[in-house]
């Protein structure tokens, strides 16, 4: 299941056109911050992206500075993007509040069940058992970081945004574009190749595919 949700969140940060390596757009001004939140509840999905794009700082920001220590940080940073993704779709905009407090209590309650879940794999989870170590060299528990109550990640189905993207995958893209495209990015349980890879497969030319892999991207993305 990690597997299916890294490869979905890097897949969307593609679209959106950002990395994890790279900066990160600057954080909207509250202002900036409710307007695009009214758009996206009116079924604006561009600035739906927006929101997301400036909130991915958030992302990183908390899994640094909870969990450096550990070993797949970036598997964290996946998990915490599907955590973002689930509050800008639930936040309550009328409120008054900002997202940051929101979003932040979110992506760590969906690293919180990543957590509890590969425990159930193994033995009883103990809401008092260490998981690391804050900065100050204090332990920090599992019942540091439940922030709230509601389990609002039961209420968002992450599998009908893979889906969708799939499906226009399937239905939008011509031939080639879904081959390089599956190839690319290792969807349908696929292995992800690099362009040079997919270019012999294909019998074409590197460029070629970078190109075809940029043209679907940029139609995914205006659909998306």
């Amino acid at each position: 299941m990690l597997s299916v949700f890294s490869i979905f969140c890097d897949f969307l940060c593609v679209l959106l056109g950002v990395s994890f390596g790279s900066s990160f757009p600057p954080p909207l001004s509250a202002k900036e911050e409710r307007e695009q939140f009214f758009r996206a509840r009116k079924g604006d999905e561009r600035a739906r992206s927006i929101l997301i794009e400036h909130n991915l700082r958030l992302v990183v920001h908390l899994v640094r500075k909870y969990y450096s220590g550990y070993q797949s940080s970036d598997d964290l940073v996946s998990i915490g993007c599907i955590g973002l993704i689930k509050a800008i779709d639930s936040f309550d905009v009328t409120a008054g509040s900002r997202f940051a407090t929101y979003g932040a209590k979110c992506i760590q309650n969906e690293i919180l069940m990543y957590f509890r879940a590969r425990k159930k794999l193994s033995q009883e989870v103990s809401i008092n058992e260490t998981i690391d170590i804050d900065n100050n060299g204090n332990p920090l528990t599992y019942i540091d970081i439940i922030c709230c109550d509601d389990t609002i990640a039961d209420d968002l189905d992450m599998k009908l945004k893979t889906g969708k993207v799939l499906d226009y995958i399937s239905r939008e893209l011509s031939d080639r574009e879904r081959k390089i495209v599956i190839m690319r990015y290792g969807l349908y349980g696929n292995a992800p190749l690099p362009q040079r890879e997919v270019a012999e497969r294909l019998g074409i030319s590197r460029s070629y595919v970078s190109r075809i892999e940029k043209s679907a991207l940029e139609k995914l993305r205006k659909l998306f």
